[in-house]
């Protein structure tokens, strides 16, 4: 390595500069001392580097990089004699401003690196704009003790996902935690995820983003980005999201969340949103890709206007070769400095499409994440639809490394549960895992879910017919008006007992039907004791205990709670349940490995409509290595009136035993005397044989 004096120094600015290195990209240390900036702009004329002492207002040095640090695109300058742990910097870029051409060069514009690892400014959750530091980029240091941990590799099939958003999970008051709202809220709510039975929480979006972005007043309250589907560093870990963000520690306790969930069992996965940027179009914010290298990141009309994919104002280029580098760059990080397991993308479809916006067939993007070395064993899901009707479910262009939310699993599910018979026919594909859907893809493909952190919760899907937006400020006009939803007979809240009996049966048979299907379940945070959004489906902008977590309902609603509990329980120790292999034939045990019957054993008509059906798997000891031969059968009536179920003949030795049934809150296992039972209308009931 170089000794200092024998390199070509300048001064720039009372600052001693020398030329950098191209890789890696943003603001890394040297063992020089020196620190390392390096950035890339294909259309700038040229940029400069401006530093700042940790809080303060004014930058202490304007560094112009000099064009002999250029090389091709790539802008590089080593700056030595700062604390990295005391230093700001931001950037600006010069060249024309032709918004006509997609040229937005602006002189003034300050803007973060892409790159960047930490983002100030934004430390404090909801700030007034008036009241904040203009966001500037920070250096962290790489000296995190990670001790031995890893990522977990566990099995997709195996996995119980559980979605939920990091400061609404704790933040209302009625949360145990003692760290509301924060990464470290997460860690005191571990032994709640283990007793419930769940081995991998799916976050919502954690890279900075501006909660104040579109701050709207209605009857004075306050509208924030509390969902966070607004990124503005891929990088860097939401500061405002830390105990101990103003400190400058949100990295670090990301990573200690990440780790503590590890030791104990419980993998993670980030929702990332590379489909478009908090830039927002034509009269968005200048922040970073729009003033660095606009034409390069982003989908241009031929008046140099944004493409709007995604239905908030532009859309990635993810094929192009520098962003597509800058998504695998970005990813890899979080798996190797953060350990993070898989990663769930917003609006997928938007990486398959080429320069022009068009669907690609073999999209360079998907096949370079699937086949990445250090992302091998990183779990990848794709939200395969996005806001300009490109849905591909089933038939995303990616290799079989790729998941997808199958929204045929949530619409099917939800349609039958309200008593649709015409949706019974395929729930027999979806209780399978979707083999008419990806039986010809190696790896398991389907994530089942019913609901989601978008659209209703569980409670409202059996509580409400039609959305209750009002709060968001939009007369109505935003969210899904078909969500397939049923109210039960009286919309909202009520204390009708034989209503609230009916909704907890129709919410226990939706829990069923995922927990007991075939590929990957997700649950939505809450569902699990019927937390409510008062029927709006679309809290994107509600920090308040309309979307916060109400934890009260875990004791309101102890039955749910403790019914999810026992499925979760006996998937994980069934692995009939969670194979991988869409196979239905007869195993050893001489039966078929998964069955349907109708009112009679052997008799249902799979391909006419029904609200009646049942389902059973056969799990012998010597197929799975389990201790002894088992049965599992579940008998659904999605009818509105009572029905008797024969059920199909055990072998000699073993006999059908109730676990649970959706009509009682008895959660204690019962032998059958007879080989009938009886459901009650909209019920459900899960028996083993042994």
């Amino acid at each position: 390595m170089a000794r200092i004096d024998e390199l070509n120094f300048i001064e720039i600015d009372g600052v001693t500069c020398c030329r950098g290195h191209a890789f890696p990209f943003g603001a890394t240390l040297s063992g020089n001392g020196g620190i390392n900036f390096s950035i890339n702009s294909v259309d700038a004329e040229g940029c400069e580097l401006v530093l700042y002492h940790q809080g303060a207002e004014e930058a202490f040095a304007h560094i112009p990089v000099p064009d002999a640090f250029r090389t091709g695109s790539n802008y590089s300058i080593m700056v030595f004699g700062q604390n990295p742990e005391e230093l700001e910097y931001t950037w600006r870029f010069f060249g024309q401003y032709a918004p006509e051409k997609g040229l937005r060069f602006d002189p003034n514009a300050s803007l973060l690196d892409p790159y960047a690892k930490l983002i100030s400014g934004h430390e404090f959750w909801g700030q007034k704009k008036s009241e904040r530091r203009q966001m500037r980029c920070k250096i962290i240091l790489d000296d995190y003790d990670w001790e031995d941990d890893t990522q977990l590799e566990i099995p997709m099939e195996d996995l119980v996902i559980y979605e939920l958003h990091v400061r609404g999970y704790t933040k209302d008051p009625s949360s145990p935690s003692r760290y509301k709202g924060t990464y470290a809220g997460i860690v005191d709510m571990i032994p709640y995820f283990k007793e419930l039975g769940i081995n991998c929480v799916e976050l919502l979006p954690v890279f900075e983003f501006d909660e104040m972005e579109e701050t709207l007043y209605l009857d004075g309250d306050k509208r924030l980005n509390y969902w966070g589907y607004s990124t503005i560093s891929f990088f860097a870990p939401k500061s405002s999201y830390a105990y101990s963000g103003a400190h400058g520690m949100a990295a670090d306790e990301m990573k200690n969340m990440i780790k503590k969930l590890h030791k104990n069992g419980i993998e993670v996965i980030l929702d990332v949103v590379f489909n478009h940027t908090a830039e927002m179009g034509d009269d968005g914010p200048v922040l970073s890709y729009k003033g660095i290298d606009n034409r390069t990141y982003y989908h241009l009309n031929e008046k140099g206007g944004y493409m709007n994919y995604s239905g908030c104002g532009n859309a990635v280029n993810c094929n192009n070769v520098v962003v597509r580098q800058h998504i695998l760059d970005c990813l890899r990080y979080w798996v190797v400095d953060y350990h993070v397991d898989g990663f769930r993308f917003d609006e997928a479809p938007i990486l398959s499409r080429d320069k022009d916006g068009k669907p690609m067939q073999s999209p360079p993007l998907l096949e370079a994440l699937a086949h990445d070395p250090v992302l091998s064993k990183t779990k990848l899901i794709a939200e395969a639809w996005d806001a300009a009707g490109l849905y591909q479910v089933g038939s995303f262009p990616a290799p079989d490394k790729w998941a997808e939310w199958n929204g045929h699993f949530r619409d099917c599910v939800r349609n039958f549960i309200r008593s649709d018979a015409s949706a019974g026919p395929e729930l027999i594909n979806r209780i399978q895992g979707s083999p008419d859907m990806y039986k010809n893809r190696k790896e398991p493909s389907t994530i089942n879910f019913v609901t989601c952190h978008d659209g209703f919760t569980l409670n409202d899907l059996v509580s409400y017919n039609e959305k209750h937006n009002d709060a968001n400020g939009e007369a109505g006009r935003d969210g899904n008006s078909h969500n397939s939803s049923w109210n039960s007979g009286v919309e909202g809240p009520t204390n009708d007992p034989v209503i609230e009996a009916l909704r907890n049966r129709r919410i226990k048979n939706a829990l069923a039907l995922l927990l007991l299907s075939r590929g990957t379940p997700m649950l939505l945070a809450g569902d699990e004791f019927r937390n409510t959004q008062h029927g709006n489906n679309n809290a994107y902008c509600q920090d308040n205990p309309l979307s916060w977590i109400n934890w009260e309902n875990r004791e309101q609603f102890s039955d749910v709670y403790e019914f999810c509990k026992l499925l979760i329980v006996l998937r994980r120790d069934h692995p009939v349940l969670r194979r991988r292999e869409y196979f239905t034939d007869r195993n050893s045990s001489g039966y078929p490995e998964l069955s349907f019957h109708g009112e009679k054993p052997w008799s249902l008509d799979m391909w006419n409509p029904f609200l009646v059906f049942g389902f059973m798997y056969a799990e012998p000891k010597k197929d799975f290595g389990t201790e002894r031969d088992c049965f599992i059968y579940c008998g659904v009536n999605s009818h509105w009136e009572e029905h008797t179920m024969e059920l199909p003949i055990l072998p000699a030795d073993l006999k059908w035993h109730k676990i649970a049934y959706t009509g009682d809150n008895k959660y204690e296992m019962q032998a059958l005397q007879g080989r009938q039972i009886r459901l009650m209308s909209r019920s459900l009931m899960v028996l083993i044989g042994m």
